[in-house]
């Protein structure tokens, strides 16, 4: 056992990069795990044996566990001593981006790698997806599940969440690359290291961090179709993600119009981008007037649910705290006053009323027959800020849209 990290990381597998013999174009692929016994074997067995057959390039398989309560640790140290080409590390603290972070942080390898441990992405897409990387014509690359060539075989409801999820994203953070979460990314080391301590999330928003962070730099982003087949068994908290992912936007957001998180030492092509002209502004007032709306929501819905049951306190509480939203953010998010094309302003915005309500509605139906009234506003929150973004981006491109007024 070498020790070659920080306290609490604990590395099995080949000796110390400079006890190593030299070679040329090194791809590191990590693959973080946490409690994953029953199937961290088999999926990298299998990536080891698609790699040895079919990649043209030198290649190292990290397992990252990600503090495993269970046998996976024993099974990856197994897995590193039995296999030249696999490493095992491991971390005392959760998460994705932690392990990550750690790993790609001491790699010596000239690109490094990421994919699920389930092996959802079809590995075909792995050497189109580091081909740019290793050439230099790209920094970072990614799967996309939502590209026109891709072929994805998923539930309705995440293909739903991904979709919007990414809608978001292009509306209020103005992101180009159309798929923020899949799980099968690379990236140039020397250019992803310099990201790195830039990125605050440690958990499933590191990936939507750094490809902002990447974007808003001017680094390169590829993008290659994927086949994705959906894991049945999947234990990601699809409630909880989305609630850290909102937190997340809002806190890149807030360093975006603040000026924090410049990167320094990247190639000298590289620019530090800005945010598109007057969107800065719009989002730091629709943030204010959404957390007011908030408020005074869960105020109207407390009251309202004692007298009524929740799909209709809730609907009450929406429909109010909607209009009031709307003509809110159209006099302070959007400059828009005076009288003329109120009434159609408030028509316009009731699409997203309506949409805020079938969210908040559904998730009440998801909810167990013996909720408290906590946990049905703690959802109906949850459900709000998702509608909210979705609000701003209705708002933003159609409802108060300049285009529009100039072609009356």
């Amino acid at each position: 056992m070498t020790e070659l990290a920080p306290r609490g990381t604990t590395v099995v597998g080949p000796p110390p990069a400079n006890e190593r013999p030299t070679r040329t174009k090194l791809v590191e692929v990590v693959v973080p795990v946490y409690n994953e016994e029953h199937t961290v074997e088999r999926c990298v067995r299998r990536l080891h044996a698609y790699l040895g057959e079919t990649f043209p390039y030198p290649y190292r398989i990290t397992i990252a566990d990600n503090a495993s309560i269970d046998g996976t640790w024993a099974v990856a140290t197994a897995l590193a001593a039995e296999i030249p080409q696999v490493e095992a590390v491991h971390l005392d603290l959760k998460g994705r981006g932690r392990a990550l972070r750690q790993v790609w942080g001491d790699s010596d390898a000239d690109v490094v790698a990421y994919m699920d441990v389930d092996l959802s992405t079809g590995l075909e897409a792995f050497l189109p997806l580091v081909a740019p990387l290793l050439s230099g014509h790209s920094d970072l690359a990614i799967g996309s599940r939502l590209h026109r060539g891709s072929a994805v075989v998923r539930g309705a409801k995440r293909e739903f969440i991904s979709r919007g999820y990414n809608v978001l994203l292009r509306a209020t953070m103005a992101a180009k690359f159309s798929d923020a979460q899949c799980g099968f990314k690379a990236a140039r080391t020397e250019v992803v290291q310099q990201l790195l301590g830039s990125v605050e999330d440690n958990a499933w928003f590191f990936d939507t961090e750094l490809l902002l962070l990447a974007e808003r730099t001017g680094l390169r982003i590829h993008e290659v179709p994927v086949d994705w087949v959906d894991d049945p068994d999947s234990r990601v908290d699809i409630v909880r993600t989305v609630l850290d992912d909102l937190k997340g936007m809002s806190r890149v957001a807030r360093r975006t119009l603040t000026g924090a998180g410049r990167v320094d030492h990247l190639p000298t092509r590289v620019r530090q981008a800005q945010l598109p002209p007057g969107l800065g502004w719009q989002l730091a007032s629709f943030a204010v007037v959404g957390t007011l709306s908030t408020l005074a929501f869960m105020l109207l819905f407390l009251t309202t649910r004692q007298l009524v049951p929740a799909f209709w306190a809730n609907a009450f509480a929406l429909a109010v705290t909607a209009v009031a939203n709307t003509a809110a953010n159209r006099r302070f998010t959007f400059g828009v006053t005076g009288a003329r094309d109120a009434l159609k302003h408030q028509i316009e915005g009731g699409i997203a009323f309506l949409i805020g309500l079938a969210l908040s509605s559904g998730a009440i139906a998801l909810l167990p027959a013996d909720r408290s009234h906590a946990a049905e506003l703690t959802t109906l929150v949850a459900a709000n800020a998702l509608a909210t973004l979705l609000r701003f981006l209705l708002l933003r491109v159609w409802v108060f849209n300049p285009k529009r007024a100039l072609k009356r």
